[in-house]
């Protein structure tokens, strides 16, 4: 019994300083709101104008103002000026009890690397270049009732603070600071395996890769952020001409078949920047899409039959009282190659108001108008992000919320 109670001791000690060699911290972010919104069925995919309007009334606990999360970082000190770095980061949705424990792991990075005074090389599911770029330069960050943010999920694009800038699969490396520069770079593996037309089973590490590139200058009042992310070799369909599968036709309903790789590439291109005046901050930003595959899909749904796209954002801040009040005004323009090009626009307004370093309150406004042959483009939080965008109609978001962080 005395040698059970030794090795135990002895067993902790040494788990004592184990630990003591690694630094881990845990953090997260429990954000919602409730948020009510509405706007006009317009037209569906077929191109039928639909009567009557749409409505959402309700919490939005995946976060408004920042996505809630909990998460685990830490790093050991190797020698040398050497550390292992890791970071395990989960999304929550605190309204309806699905995130971690319960509808399984929602991961927004979890990856491991190395460190050192020449940068930092991670593999794993991270954050491409855009994801921190598009937050930093609008007047709204990444929140779900944010211009640029709601404009570019909703029109098929990587370059948005929101999922399609995780990539999967990935490598990155990110550079020290040099004189306020900083720069990244990232490569998604495909990894596919893709089943096409005629039941073959292809796996590819290079079809549907993805990779970014990003600059950022901070230094003073001004940022500054460039970034180049591109889509390679995408999955394209491969219906035209086939008669040997008709399903493939035009409003059949059904998606046409893929090809195992063989397509090009989508390429995206990101410009932002922002200047704080102290009394006023004031942002802008353009970036465009160009998608080289030339059968791009029958309907009108996001995404589909869009050649380029491009999105312009302008916003200004200041600080009132013990908070600080955003403006935002923001327009995306589709060139669809089988149909009609279209347009959308939209703008937002926001104040938070800090309790504290970690808890704010907040209150924020979006509306947006799509034209006929655009995208649904809606507030993100607007019916849980299926609710009430609709093309060919205006539609509008109003919610209150508070934020912790720790």
């Amino acid at each position: 019994m005395n040698k059970k109670i030794i090795a135990l001791a002895v067993a902790s000690l040494a788990s004592g300083v184990a630990v003591a060699q690694t630094n881990v911290t845990m953090y997260g972010v429990v954000d919602t709101m409730y948020v009510y919104s509405q706007g006009k069925a317009g037209f569906n995919a077929d191109g039928i104008n639909v009567p009557g309007t749409n409505k959402f009334s309700g919490l939005a606990g995946g976060g408004g103002t920042a996505g809630n999360r909990l998460g685990f970082k830490g790093e050991e000190a190797l020698g040398n000026g050497l550390k292992a770095v890791f970071t395990l980061e989960y999304g929550l949705n605190i309204d309806n009890n699905s995130g971690v424990g319960t509808s399984g792991l929602n991961a927004r990075q979890q990856f491991v690397g190395l460190a050192g005074n020449w940068g930092t090389l991670a593999l794993g599911r991270q954050y491409a270049p855009a994801f921190d770029a598009t937050a930093n330069n609008d007047a709204l960050e990444a929140t779900d009732l944010g211009i640029q943010s709601s404009l570019s999920v909703y029109s098929g694009s990587t370059i948005t603070p929101n999922s399609p800038a995780r990539f999967n699969n990935a490598i990155t490396y990110t550079s020290p600071n040099w004189s306020g520069f900083t720069g990244k770079a990232i490569y998604g593996f495909g990894e596919s395996k893709i089943d096409n037309t005629y039941n073959d089973n292809v796996n590819s590490a290079s079809d549907n890769g993805r990779l970014g590139l990003g600059i950022n200058y901070n230094n003073g009042p001004l940022n500054v952020d460039l970034v180049y992310q591109s889509r390679l070799q995408v999955t394209v369909p491969n219906c035209i001409g086939d008669d040997k599968f008709p399903e493939c036709s035009a409003g059949s309903g059904v998606s046409p078949r893929t090809a195992p790789g063989g397509g090009k590439s989508v390429n995206e291109w990101y410009a932002g920047a922002n200047y704080d005046f102290k009394v006023v901050k004031i942002y802008g930003s353009y970036q465009a899409l160009d998608n080289n595959n030339k059968f791009l899909g029958f309907g009108l749904d996001e995404g589909s039959s869009i050649a380029s796209s491009n999105i312009w954002t302008v916003g200004v801040s200041a600080p009132i009282g013990n908070g600080v009040f955003g403006l935002s005004y923001g327009k995306l323009s589709i060139d669809r190659r089988d149909n009609p090009d279209g347009d959308s626009w939209g703008w937002g307004a926001m104040y938070q108001y800090n309790l504290s370093k970690r808890t704010a309150l907040y209150g924020a406004y979006s509306y947006f108008s799509n034209d006929r042959y655009s995208v649904p483009v809606q507030a993100q939080v607007a019916g849980d992000g299926v609710g009430v965008g609709a093309r060919g109609e205006s539609n509008y978001a109003l919610g209150a919320g508070i934020r912790h962080s720790f």
